[in-house]
């Protein structure tokens, strides 16, 4: 079934030009349309119609895969009293006794956590098989990368980072998964300054793969 993924305003990524009240039209895990709503709409006029509040972006790229699933641990939330709810490094991650299984469910959990702030896909190499297995699990995408990244270690891309050096790769063309994030800013204004201030954690839908697999409650 198709299914038309509307928002107050749409940033395709790449050199395309912000879309007031724009659009995403998906078929099964692919992308069929992208544009001004009225447009999408008017070419596909039986399809399901979901409307976001705030913008549509491509789905982001975690380039700390290794970082964020490899070398933290995401306590189970019947931990927290113990361990609280943040990812565990260094010491405190030392101080587990860390087995395959808790790997895997850290990674699953990881993962969760990334959807919830638009990620799509990581980057970086993974070894560990129970990680391996969880982010497969997910559907999250795997991507290779030349160099460590610069900056802090974050689950948020948007702090402390340019924007559009969030956001290199463009929605579409037709064909293309269909992987994108909408973030519940306010559209008007700058919406890149919007994003950088509000940050990942304001996200409020990621598709993946046509997907809905997260949704703020």
């Amino acid at each position: 079934m198709l299914t038309i993924h509307a928002a107050d305003l749409l940033l395709p990524g790449g050199r395309e030009a912000p879309v007031p009240d724009g659009a995403v039209a998906v078929l099964g895990g692919a992308i069929a349309a992208v544009g001004p709503y009225r447009e999408v709409v008017a070419a596909h006029p039986r399809a399901r119609v979901r409307r976001w509040p705030g913008v549509l972006t491509p789905g982001l790229c975690n380039p700390y895969g290794p970082e964020l699933l490899e070398r933290a641990y995401h306590p189970d939330p019947r931990e927290a009293d113990e361990l609280g709810t943040e990812p565990l490094t260094g010491a405190a991650l030392a101080a587990l006794e860390m087995t395959d299984a808790r790997w895997g469910a850290s990674a699953r959990r990881g993962a969760q956590r990334m959807l919830a702030h638009g990620t799509v896909a990581v980057a970086g190499e993974l070894r560990c098989r129970a990680v391996l297995d969880a982010v497969a699990r997910v559907g999250l995408g795997r991507a290779e990368r030349s160099a460590d990244p610069r900056g802090p270690v974050s689950l948020d891309l948007f702090a402390g980072r340019p924007v559009a050096e969030v956001l290199p790769d463009g929605l579409g063309p037709e064909g293309a998964d269909a992987d994108f994030a909408v973030f519940g800013v306010p559209p008007g204004g700058d919406p890149l300054a919007a994003l950088r201030g509000h940050g990942a954690r304001s996200c409020v839908a990621t598709v993946l793969g046509g997907r809905l697999v997260y949704r703020r409650r």
